[in-house]
């Protein structure tokens, strides 16, 4: 299965969530740039990482953003894990991952939780993990701001249109 298969299962209430992370961890992912830092939302105390599946998934963002058709979107991909391993701790606040946020029925959070982020990432997340996600979940993914992570040089780079 396939990040977005997984995603689905999940979604669906049969799938493992924990091998849905596994394939998180194992998928290039596309993160849109802003500025030459990776774009971010803001959302019950959390800052969550837009990342996307794919070309597809991240053309939807940019649409949803006021893109015209056809107008290419700065992106960096990276692997899953390294969003999870060292972006999401670089970060200054709590921090997690939301996938494919434009997808009304395919997306995800990876909230900043033991078994998701390293624990050092998890220090500094008030309250019960599960209520922050579902307050980000109801609320959306919050406004793009820039996060203060810039975009590592030998990461791959595209245009999604």
């Amino acid at each position: 299965m396939d990040l977005r298969e997984r995603i689905a299962a999940v979604r669906a209430g049969a799938g493992e969530p924990a091998a849905m992370v596994g394939e998180f961890r194992r998928t290039m992912v596309l993160l849109p740039l802003s500025g030459g830092r990776f774009m971010t939302g803001h959302e019950g105390g959390v800052r969550w990482i837009y990342a996307f599946s794919g070309e597809p998934q991240l053309a939807r963002f940019a649409r949803a953003r006021g893109a015209a058709p056809g107008e290419g979107w700065e992106y960096a991909a990276v692997l899953g894990a390294r969003v999870l391993d060292v972006l999401v701790p670089e970060l200054p606040a709590p921090a997690g991952v939301v996938v494919d946020v434009a997808d009304e029925e395919g997306s995800m959070l990876l909230p900043p939780v033991r078994g998701i982020v390293p624990d050092e990432a998890v220090e500094g997340v008030e309250g019960d993990a599960a209520a922050v996600a579902a307050a980000a979940a109801s609320a959306g993914a919050g406004v793009p701001a820039g996060a203060g992570t810039a975009v590592p040089r030998q990461r791959a780079r595209g245009r999604a249109r």
